[in-house]
């Protein structure tokens, strides 16, 4: 067994590894980019080692700097995790060329089934039913347009390299093809380093199920059983369980015949999932994703195995770790991806700092959550955007889709804006308690999944205004003890001749403007008029915990004061208020319908218009690429192209005027 491994990895994966590897009694050495300096799976392993600036292409892409820092820590192995050069052959070559052990399969085996064109025409030819669809070299516009009309509309254009959703996008018609065309071979290579695609038409309903395999050096492959990851936005997964619903024996042992064919039709070695898509009582080859996927858990959570331990014993050249008993299944598991994302703006990434962060409590066998953060870690504009992954298990699939419904609920996530509304509305979902999977559900659901931001009801403008009249006394106190305080400074609403009140105005989102007159009571309570009525209400604080008392009932709450921003956690939801200054200078407001400005900070990639231009309502103007996610501006009115601000590859700041538009309305 190994002594030492390095891992080419980040975040919540690095983090993963690092953890079975100290189990084994194995010393682990991390890498980092200069964004990644303090993380927290640099400050896991036993060392770290930098890499280079924070783009990934110059840091966790580097293949010269990752070997170097393998070369000067002494690793023996080098475990890529997923993403980046998990699944790119010549980093495995590169490895055994430095006399390092790539804990992954062969560079032969991954360039065959890294290459989804390359895949395809190796199951075709061992008789594996595929998707309709364009796998060949040629990638000229025309030779793609007449496959994509061969296959009938729509169509889904893949990257051939890769995976997790990048380089994808669906095309329901001729005229959008070779803007889909461009803008999938730009993020594939930007995500893979590989431009190349492939064309397959594109199922209405379909479910994604795809089948762990794990095969040894000596041969030996089995399947570890199925996954469903029909769960997905952008065509990306978000959530998986294990073992797939409705699943029978007699399709489980079919599609894990198929899968082991696949593995072994390419001399494959160690972990590998091979991708299915079905529809009906059919099934059909995706791809092969020749790395540790990151739903992996889930099949832990229904194996008891450890997959990663599994990994490194492969690499190692020993025998597949079969337990004595067999392979079985036991029990229901569900991953929910927590992404730093705003699924009310087609799924943006959201960057910033996590300035409050609570997880669920784990319990080993039902509740597990991987991370690669923690509270006052900022999510940056570099890489992938998410937060975690939590996991749950119960006896039965309804048990596990409670379990996830109660973890869900306990997330607080605050200082970036997540898909946790939409993870708890998807485990609440009558559709989703029934099984009744495909790729669409989120779409089709969408109504449902993502309704408009619950008004506040009393408790939580009441929480607001405690916060901001306790913040208020703290600071008297402070200036009190250092003799500053005066009697014209004490915020208690004091008139002469009149009842003491004081008056609170908060905002919630574009909401009105709400007026909180706040009356002190004895013993820091206060009687409080608020939009819905009149309460007597207290905090009531101590080492572990706020409680909120509203007429004598208590609340448990979370309570956190940035500025003017107040945000309220109460019942499994968050409340983000603005206290409105009434001291303050006035807010200088933006022009409104003239500006396009960066959503997140990012690289401008495409610029699709001209100054000059006239531009309808949301006509595509500008491409973005945050995250490793192209994100396409459009024009906020009808008007004039004035001002384009910034040019291709140009790095922005969140808010930055990118360009110019003079209205309609303002046009002479």
């Amino acid at each position: 067994m190994f002594r030492k491994i390095l891992i080419a990895n980040r975040g919540e994966i690095a983090c993963r590894v690092i953890a079975t590897a100290r189990r084994m009694g194995i010393s682990t050495v991390a890498v980092y980019s200069e964004a990644d300096q303090n993380a927290l799976h640099v400050g896991k392993a036993d060392e770290a080692w930098p890499i280079g600036p924070a783009p990934a292409r110059q840091s966790y892409l580097s293949v010269d700097a990752i070997l170097d820092a393998a070369r000067r820590s002494g690793a023996e192995a080098i475990h890529p995790g997923y993403g980046f050069l998990s699944e790119n052959a010549e980093f495995a070559a590169a490895c055994e060329a430095a006399g390092l052990v790539f804990i992954g399969p062969p560079a032969a085996a991954i360039r065959a089934m890294g290459s989804k064109a390359e895949s395809k025409m190796l199951m075709e030819r061992s008789g594996v039913p595929l998707v309709p669809g364009y796998h060949g070299a040629a990638q000229d516009l025309p030779v793609l347009r007449a496959a994509a009309e061969r296959i009938g509309f729509p169509v889904l254009v893949k990257a051939s390299a890769g995976g997790g959703g990048k380089g994808m996008r669906v095309v329901e018609r001729l005229e959008e093809l070779a803007a889909a065309l461009d803008g999938a071979r730009r993020e594939a290579l930007a995500s893979f380093g590989d431009g190349r695609l492939l064309i397959e038409k594109y199922l209405q309903r379909p479910r994604h199920i795809e089948i762990q395999v794990f095969a040894d050096q000596r041969g030996e492959t089995v399947s570890l059983f199925e996954r469903d990851c029909s769960i997905q936005r952008r065509h990306q997964k978000v959530i998986e369980e294990a073992p797939a619903p409705g699943m029978d024996p007699a399709r489980r042992q079919a599609m894990g015949g198929a899968a082991i064919a696949a593995a072994r039709a390419v001399g494959y070695v160690g972990a590998g999932t091979v991708e299915f898509i079905a529809e009906g009582d059919k099934f059909y080859f995706m791809e092969m994703n020749t790395r540790l996927q990151v739903e992996h858990p889930v099949t832990e959570m229904v194996t008891g195995l450890d997959l990663v331990e599994w990994q490194l014993r492969v690499a190692a050249g020993e025998p597949l770790p079969l337990p004595p008993g067999g392979l079985r299944l036991r029990g229901h598991a569900i991953e929910a991806r927590i992404y730093a994302e705003q699924p009310e703006r087609d799924f943006q990434p959201s960057t910033g700092q996590l300035s409050h962060l609570r997880q669920p409590r784990e319990v080993p066998g039902r509740v597990r959550v991987d991370t690669g953060v923690r509270e006052g870690d900022a999510i940056t504009p570099h890489y992938d955007p998410m937060i975690a992954k939590l996991v749950v298990w119960g006896e039965d699939r309804a048990a596990a889709v409670r379990q996830l419904t109660s973890a869900l609920a306990a997330y607080q996530v605050v200082g970036v804006q997540t898909n946790l509304r939409l993870l708890a509305g998807i485990a609440a979902h009558p559709a989703f308690a029934a099984a009744e999977l495909d790729t669409g559900f989120i779409a089709r659901h969408a109504a449902a999944l993502l309704p408009p931001d619950a008004v506040p009801g009393i408790a939580v403008w009441a929480a607001a205004a405690l916060a901001l009249l306790r913040d208020q006394r703290i600071a008297l106190a402070a200036q009190s003890a250092d003799g500053g305080a005066s009697p014209w400074s004490v915020p208690d609403g004091w008139r002469l001749n009149a009842a003491a009140a004081q008056e609170l105005v908060f905002h919630h989102g574009d909401g009105p403007a709400m007026l909180v007159k706040a009356w002190p009571l004895a013993e820091a309570a206060f009687r409080l008029d608020l939009p819905g009525g009149t309460v007597t209400a207290a905090l009531r604080q101590n080492a572990a915990e706020n409680r909120l008392l509203l007429d004598g009932v208590s609340r448990r709450l979370e309570l956190l004061r940035q500025g003017d921003a107040v945000t309220v956690i109460l019942d499994g939801q968050i409340h983000r208020l603005t206290w409105i200054d009434p001291l303050a200078p006035p807010r200088k407001l933006a022009p409104a319908q003239g500006q396009l400005r960066a959503p997140i900070p990012g690289r401008v990639t495409r610029l699709l218009v001209q100054a000059g231009d006239r531009v309808a309502r949301h006509a595509p103007l500008l491409v973005m690429e945050a995250m490793k996610t192209e994100l396409t501006l459009r024009a906020p009115a009808a008007g004039l192209v004035e001002t384009i601000r910034h040019g291709v590859d140009e790095l922005v700041e969140e808010g930055t005027e990118l360009i110019r538009l003079r209205p309609d309305d303002e046009l002479p």
